[in-house]
Formats: structure tokens, sequence, C-alpha cells
């Protein structure tokens, strides 16, 4: 994943909301993707971006695995356009490769992926979590 600065802002996002626990495999993701599937078929603009690192399940709830995200001129990541909602995830960078990062890099990549990454205007963007109280956690907030 190539590492630019982060000067992209998220202005053109009215509202984030972030799901968050600190215990795994309670449903974070399952509820994340199903308010960003249903404020999506409401006609709003959503995007969804899957921000576990060490184990993103966005990609598997939409069956999106075998996605390769393009880049745009801006050096920007595109989202995956998945019926009318823009979904990004680090499943889609790291592939079935064992995400293997130190907190330092963790946070270069949670900065990369969340503001290099061309939303557009969106009225919600929901952020799946990884769980715990850590450095992601930390970053985004």
């Amino acid at each position: 994943m190539p590492l630019h600065n982060t000067e992209t802002t998220l202005d053109t996002v009215k509202s984030i909301i972030a799901v968050s626990s600190c215990k795994g495999g309670v449903g974070k993701s399952t509820v994340a993707a199903y308010i960003a599937q249903n404020l999506s078929q409401r006609g709003l603009k959503v995007g969804l971006l899957d921000a576990d690192v060490y184990g993103p399940s966005i990609p598997a709830l939409f069956d999106l695995t075998r996605v390769n995200v393009a880049i745009n001129d801006k050096k920007e990541f595109v989202p995956v356009d998945h019926n009318g909602l823009k979904v990004m995830s680090f499943g889609f960078l790291l592939g079935d490769a064992p995400a293997v990062m130190r907190g330092p890099m963790v946070t270069q990549y949670i900065q990369q992926i969340l503001h290099r990454t061309a939303w557009g205007p969106l009225d919600y963007l929901l952020i799946d979590m990884p769980p715990g109280t850590g450095d992601i956690q930390l970053t985004i907030t």
C-alpha cells in the first residue's frame, strides 16, 4: 500500500459513525455493514470503511473477496461500489496475506486509508473498528 501525505480531508462527509467494542467477535462488522446498507437503501450517500487491519471481515460479508482497488490520478484509493454503497477495506489491500504490523505502521496505514480514499460527498461514513482500545481507535478519534 503506497504511503502519501494525508492532506485530503473528510470535509465532504457529513457524519461519521464508528462501530466499536473492546471485545472481538461480538458483531461489530455485522452491525456496521447492516447500518451502512440500510442507510444506502434509503437513498443516502454512504461509505463503509473496514478499519480492522488484523481481521478485516467486510469483504467476506459483501462477497467482495476478489477485489482489486484502483488508485486515481490524485493517488487516492477508489472505494468499491457495492450497490451504491462505497466500501473500502484493508482486506482489499492485504488479500489473504497475514498482517504483521507494529503500532506506528498501523497508525500510518489507518491515516492513509481514511484520508486518502476518494469518498466523495457522503451523508454517512461508517467505520468498522477492530476490537480494543489501542492505536487504531486513538488514531481515528
